[in-house]
């Protein structure tokens, strides 16, 4: 079992800047594929952003790719982070951290993959 635990929401005002924690504990011995994933009121999830157990690799989602940055502070991927730039209305959601046991690169995207979820931290971009 893998507990996640997400931190750094906030309010802020649009064209400011947040950063996002997600911390790993229990069974970190190996390293995960991890992913950042949002949800606006009345909306799907949404992917984010998500870093491979390799700890290179990275991807973004259409809407945050050039503003929000994705990174890893250790090989395991047990602590990353999203910094999350020139913050519009529209980033509000809660945000959440997932993690995936799969090695593999296809669909990382997708919310199906991942096997642990945090609980989600609030953040609001005012206008």
């Amino acid at each position: 079992q893998v507990e996640l635990v997400e931190s750094g929401g906030g309010l802020v005002q649009a064209g400011h800047s947040l950063r996002l924690s997600c911390a790993a504990s229990g069974r970190t011995y190996r390293p995960y594929t991890m992913g950042w994933f949002r949800q606006a009121p009345g909306e799907e999830r949404e992917f984010v952003s998500a870093i491979h157990s390799d700890g290179r690799t990275v991807y973004y989602g259409d809407s945050v790719r050039g503003r929000f940055t994705i990174s890893s502070v250790n090989t395991k991927n047990s602590l990353i982070y999203l910094q999350m730039n020139i913050l519009k209305p529209e980033d509000t959601a809660v945000y959440f951290c997932a993690a995936a046991e799969t090695q593999s690169r296809v669909n990382v995207r997708s919310e199906s993959i991942y096997d642990y979820w945090g609980q989600g931290t609030q953040v609001t971009v005012s206008s």
